[in-house]
């Protein structure tokens, strides 16, 4: 089958073949029918073998019949990657939108839009608010489903799907997989056709280095040159000097940062001077995306220039966007990153290399990474269009380990998707959600809902019956269900399902309400603390040298709300401490250096803490305390913009952040009065505010 093929109108496949789609792929050929015919499919492929386009085309004939589509995938870079993409067919008229944050609201605007690119989390919070527009969806797409096996985004991703299926029991179902061992039984849970391919584009051959060479599960061999005793750097070397790119993966950022230094300073002696020139500009690119100069932020730049880069959480959007777009256009070298690259971004090389395939684990020391992630990173390797072959290389010490790398990794199946919906937090947060919603309404509805979930697919019913009920105890126990029969939502259960929080943190939350009540002089270290102690934020390791933070309770001046009992209060106060400098408008290079974290791990503590105070709010005004639900929500305000409060009425002008703030203030706007009443001429002369942003924010203070 070729695109030109198929039942869509001319102008359609016009759009198709200018995005630079021609012949299907085997896989692909063998999906369409299923897909155009309307059934339910799960296409189990390698990486880079297509199965994006067959959820395209799908989108583009439900549109065309006048339905909506849901395009859900894991995580908020694929969200954006995939949008762009589609946005390559709004010229057909097809209206795409991208959903992410703000759990809150049904988002009303989303109804004008013909295909809704969102994350699992918020197309769960969209239902949870019963969004209306949700009952024209017509076709689901899942990506990277099989990551339902991921204890953190899994369960969302399943009950989502759980949940569509019963409100829409028309909708079509497009699951796109990995090649993964029970990929069929995920297409029966789905009720869908199954289609499993293992053919790639560009061939894979995987190996494991061992002293200079790279023996293949193909039993060929390589030999690496190059003059490198490192195996990494010798292999990165020898790939680029052949015109080709390098993806390595090691299991901690600071190998990442540590290795890319290392890879930097060894390519830079072997680029030519052209190569060098486009490095340079992109090191400069680097330096300016930055909001505020830091360390980290110094340390990519340094190793652009070399032609190398590494990828971690600690990267600001900016900062990724930029590195993965210079990797594209081949002007980077080689990347060195964390195992999040490997899910799902498209970002092929010539040579991957897995320098680690084990990695710590807080209960269990160092563990084995599981098969499935090593065949993702595995699975980058290989550049349409560019390479006859993809290498994927494991790194070995000796011929024993060559062989038990070989037989573990590469001539072994991924372990088969789990569902992890049985976890506590997950089931009471979705049990919750769905008696909140009235979706359940007494235990017979909650089972009938249950036994649509994956979970219940692959457990026992009485296992599920007894994790049931222990969900059902806490939940009525901690005054969050009011019957267990009926199982009605109390007013506290139910906002904290619209809330999008666990059930836990709601409650530690209600906690830190009462104490507050009955309590004098509680500081702002300790509102932020009763923040940092919900499951929803991930505290900070303690490292050697932190006894500073014991310094910092000691110095607190008032109580905590929440108490010293568990084993993780330093590092609550430690990640409170973290929010505290940020809103007190320390500098960002202070953070990092302070807190050993990068840029993009501030923003992403920032806005985990922004919306857990906001929810603390909500749930003070839901208990009646007016005092303490108006000073969070200046705390909300001062999270969010990075400011000290004096700060808070500049901040709310559109286009004002922390910087200009600052600046304005010390000029002596301090109000939007000030502002309202200001020479426009003066405002724009100040450093960074300009004509345009001058108007616009007199524009806003003289409508307040």
């Amino acid at each position: 089958m070729r695109i030109v093929d198929l039942p869509l109108p001319d102008n359609y496949i016009d759009a198709l073949v200018k995005a630079g789609y021609s012949d299907f792929y085997p896989p692909q050929a063998e999906a369409m029918p299923a897909v155009l015919a309307g059934k339910s499919v799960v296409l189990a492929a390698p990486t880079a073998s297509g199965k994006s386009l067959v959820a395209y085309v799908a989108c583009m004939q439900h549109v065309l019949k006048g339905g909506k589509a849901f395009y859900i995938v894991p995580l908020r870079a694929l969200a954006s990657e995939k949008q762009a993409d589609l946005r390559g067919f709004e010229g057909l008229g097809i209206k795409v939108a991208y959903a992410a944050g703000d759990f809150d609201g049904p988002d009303p605007t989303l109804e004008r839009y013909d295909i809704i690119v969102a994350t699992s989390e918020k197309a769960d919070s969209l239902m949870r608010h019963k969004s209306h527009w949700l009952n024209e969806i017509t076709l689901v797409v899942a990506d990277e489903v099989h990551l339902i096996t991921d204890p953190d985004r899994g369960p969302t991703l399943e009950v989502t799907l759980a949940k569509f299926r019963k409100m829409n029991a028309g909708a079509q179902i497009i699951a796109l997989s990995a090649t993964i061992k029970n990929s069929k039984e995920l297409a029966d849970w789905l009720g869908a056709e199954h289609v499993y391919s293992e053919w790639r584009p560009v061939p894979l051959k995987e190996g494991v280095y061992l002293d200079g060479t790279i023996s293949f599960s193909d039993f060929t061999s390589r030999e690496v040159v190059g003059g490198a005793r490192d195996p990494v750097e010798r292999m990165v070397l020898d790939v680029v000097a052949e015109g080709g790119q390098a993806l390595v993966f090691v299991n901690t950022r600071r190998s990442s940062e540590s290795l890319a230094g290392k890879i930097s300073g060894a390519l830079l002696k072997v680029l030519g001077e052209g190569e060098k020139d486009a490095l340079s500009a992109l090191a400069k690119e680097l330096a300016e995306c930055q909001d505020e100069p830091t360390s980290f932020g110094d340390r990519l730049v340094i190793c652009a220039r070399g032609g190398a880069a590494f990828h971690n959480a600690g990267l600001t959007n900016a900062q990724r966007t930029r590195v993965e777009k210079a990797f594209k256009e081949r002007v980077l070298k080689c990347i060195i990153a964390t195992p999040t690259l490997a899910a799902g971004i498209n970002l092929p090389a010539r040579r991957v290399i897995v320098r680690d395939v084990h990695r710590y684990d807080a209960n269990f020391g160092n563990v084995p990474i599981p098969i499935m992630e090593i065949k993702q990173m595995c699975g980058r390797a290989g550049r349409p269009r560019f390479d006859k072959y993809g290498e994927a290389v494991l790194i070995a010490k000796s011929d024993s380990e060559r062989e038990r790398l070989m037989e573990r990794y590469l001539l072994s199946d991924a372990e088969p998707v789990v569902s992890k919906l049985g976890a506590e937090p997950a089931l009471r947060t979705h049990i919750l959600a769905a008696i909140a919603t009235g979706q359940v309404a007494d235990r017979r509805s909650l089972d009938d809902f249950i036994s649509g979930t994956f979970f219940s697919h692959q457990q026992d019913k009485w296992k599920i019956d007894a994790d049931i009920e222990n969900v059902l105890e806490f939940l009525c126990q901690e005054g969050l269900v009011q019957d267990r029969q009926g199982l009605r939502p109390t007013q506290f259960g139910k906002r904290t399902s619209d809330l999008y929080i666990d059930p836990l943190s709601a409650v530690t939350l209600k906690k830190a309400v009462e104490e507050y009540g009955k309590l004098e002089g509680v500081s702002n270290l300790a509102l932020l603390h009763s923040v940092c102690a919900t499951p929803d934020i991930q505290a900070l390791y303690l490292r050697t040298g932190d006894d500073w933070v014991e310094e910092a309770v000691d110095a607190n001046k008032g109580p905590f709300l929440i108490g010293r009992a568990n084993d993780f209060f330093l590092a609550e106060v430690k990640t409170a401490a973290l929010i505290h400098d940020w809103m007190d408008e320390r500098s960002e290079n202070h953070i990092v250096n302070r807190f050993g974290i990068g840029p993009g791990d501030i923003r992403s503590k920032v806005e985990s803490a922004e919306w857990i105070a906001y929810s603390f709010a909500e749930l003070a005004r839901l208990f009646g305390n007016a005092e303490l639900t108006e000073r969070l929500r200046v705390l909300v305000l001062r999270i969010q913009n990075g400011v000290k409060e004096e700060l808070a009425p500049l901040v709310r002008l559109r286009g004002i952040g922390r910087i200009r703030a600052r600046l304005l203030f010390q000029a002596g706007y301090k109000s939007a009065t000030d502002i309202a009443q200001a020479d426009e001429k003066k405002l724009s002369a100040l450093p960074g505010i300009g004509p345009r942003i001058a108007a616009s924010i007199k524009g806003q203070a003289g409508r307040i």
